[in-house]
């Protein structure tokens, strides 16, 4: 009982600052997509630390709570493909880790995330263009956008791992007494 009711605080703990962090997103306009990253990546402090289900119901929670209290509903949707992304990852991760027998596991994985990114992407590019941009796009403004969510997707993956590595690495010590 002591676990899971340390699991529960510790969660809802996460999910109060990540709901803080979607909200903040719709005020502090300058600092919007760190703030959704930044709750995106409590998704994946929730995995690391329980397990993959935990995170699913996790990530549930936070985007129903983002829905109902955030001001940019937009942003919801944006911290959802995040999280999602978190998810998957997170989910391939340990797939990867139960079957010791895929031969090169560090290129399937970055392969696999590749992939994952460009399923949620790629249909919001061109199945929705005019939820994320105004008027008339030109295919060199569609190839720009392309081009961009690559950079993106790398940028947002290291960083990602940066976190969960080293700083959450460095917090997970001080707050649960272990390393």
């Amino acid at each position: 009982m002591l676990v899971n009711g340390k699991k529960m605080a510790v969660s809802g703990l996460l999910m109060a600052l990540s709901v803080v962090m979607i909200i903040l997103s719709g005020v502090l306009d300058f600092n919007t997509l760190f703030f959704l990253a930044a709750a995106a990546f409590c998704v994946g402090i929730i995995v690391r630390e329980y397990e993959l289900k935990t995170g699913i119901v996790f990530f549930a929670g936070t985007l129903l709570l983002g829905f109902l209290l955030a001001p940019q509903k937009l942003y919801c949707i944006t911290f959802a493909m995040m999280g999602a992304y978190v998810l998957f990852v997170e989910g391939l991760y340990r797939f990867l880790g139960r079957h010791q027998n895929i031969k090169n596991p560090k290129l399937v994985f970055g392969a696999g995330k590749f992939v994952i990114f460009n399923l949620m992407y790629l249909p919001a590019l061109f199945l929705f263009p005019k939820l994320l941009f105004a008027g008339e796009i030109s295919g060199k403004v569609m190839l720009f956008f392309l081009l961009g969510g690559q950079i993106a997707l790398f940028l947002f993956d290291k960083a990602y791992e940066y976190f969960l590595i080293r700083m959450w690495g460095n917090w997970r010590g001080k707050l649960f007494g272990r390393g």
